[in-house]
C-alpha cells in the first residue's frame, strides 16, 4: 500500500523512514533498486529473525557511538544512545543494509521523578560514509515528527483514542477535521496548539477572527494597496 502512495513523488536519493509495519522486503527493493532512494527501517517481532539476530549483535555493547541528551519534550528528560555497525550487512537476511543500529532511550519524567528505558533495532541502507551515528539518530527522531507534531496533539486533546463515532464514514470525517483544525492553528505559528484551542473553545466570534473572516479582523482592501 505504501508504494502507490509514493509513486507520484520523487524520492531520489531522499531517505524514507517507516515503522516495523513496512520493514518488508519487497519495500526495500522498490525503494533502492526503483526508486533509487534509501529507507531507515524499524526492527521489531513481525520480523523476529532479523530482530534476533540485531540484538544479539548488540547484547554487550561498547561504547555508544553517539550520545544526545539535549531532549526535554513532553515533561520529560531523555538521554538517547545509539550503536551502530556494518558487521552484519552480509549476514542479515534482508536486502540493501548499509548498516544495523540500536538506539537505548532513558527517560525521566521531570514531575514523578520515575525512570523509563527502551531499547530499539532497526537497519539502514545508508553506509557510515553516507550518515555516521549522529545521523542515522537524527533520521530516526525525525520519523516521529510527524507523530509528535499532530498525532500526539489530536490524541491529546481530542481524546481520539476512546472516541465512539463508528458509522458509515464518520470516523474517517471527523478526523479530516480535527487534522484540518490543527492545521489552520499551527499555520498561524501558535507557540501551543492547545493553548489556542481552549481560548477559542466554544466562542465563534473568536475563532472567526482569529480566521480574519470578519470585518473588524480583515485589512480592508484599500489598506493593503497602501
Amino acid at each position: 500500500m505504501a508504494a502507490p502512495l509514493l509513486d507520484p513523488i520523487n524520492i531520489q536519493d531522499k531517505v524514507i523512514t517507516a515503522d516495523a509495519l513496512l520493514t518488508q522486503r519487497a519495500f526495500a527493493d522498490y525503494l533502492v533498486l526503483e526508486r533509487k532512494a534509501h529507507y531507515h527501517f524499524t526492527v521489531k517481532d513481525n520480523q523476529p529473525t532479523l530482530r534476533t539476530d540485531i540484538e544479539f549483535f548488540f547484547q554487550n555493547p561498547k561504547e555508544p557511538d553517539y550520545i544526545d541528551n539535549d531532549s526535554c519534550d513532553h515533561g520529560r528528560i531523555e538521554t538517547r544512545k545509539i550503536w551502530t555497525t556494518t558487521e552484519l550487512n552480509d549476514y542479515l537476511n534482508f536486502p540493501h543494509v548499509g548498516q544495523a543500529f540500536a538506539i537505548e532511550r532513558h527517560s525521566i519524567d521531570k514531575k514523578s521523578g520515575k525512570e523509563s528505558c527502551e531499547t530499539v533495532y532497526g537497519i539502514t541502507s545508508k553506509s557510515p560514509e553516507e550518515a555516521d551515528a549522529q545521523n542515522v539518530l537524527n533520521t530516526n527522531r525525525g520519523h516521529w515528527s510527524i507523530e509528535n507534531s499532530c498525532h500526539y496533539i489530536i490524541d491529546w486533546n481530542y481524546d481520539e483514542d476512546r472516541s465512539r463515532i463508528s458509522k458509515g464514514y464518520g470516523p474517517e470525517n471527523i478526523t479530516r477535521l480535527r487534522r484540518f483544525a490543527v492545521g489552520l492553528i499551527k499555520s498561524k505559528g501558535v507557540y501551543s496548539v492547545a493553548q489556542k484551542m481552549r481560548q477559542l473553545n466554544r466562542n465563534v466570534r473568536s475563532v472567526l477572527d482569529y480566521l480574519c473572516m470578519t470585518t473588524n479582523s480583515c485589512t480592508p482592501a484599500h489598506r493593503q494597496l497602501e
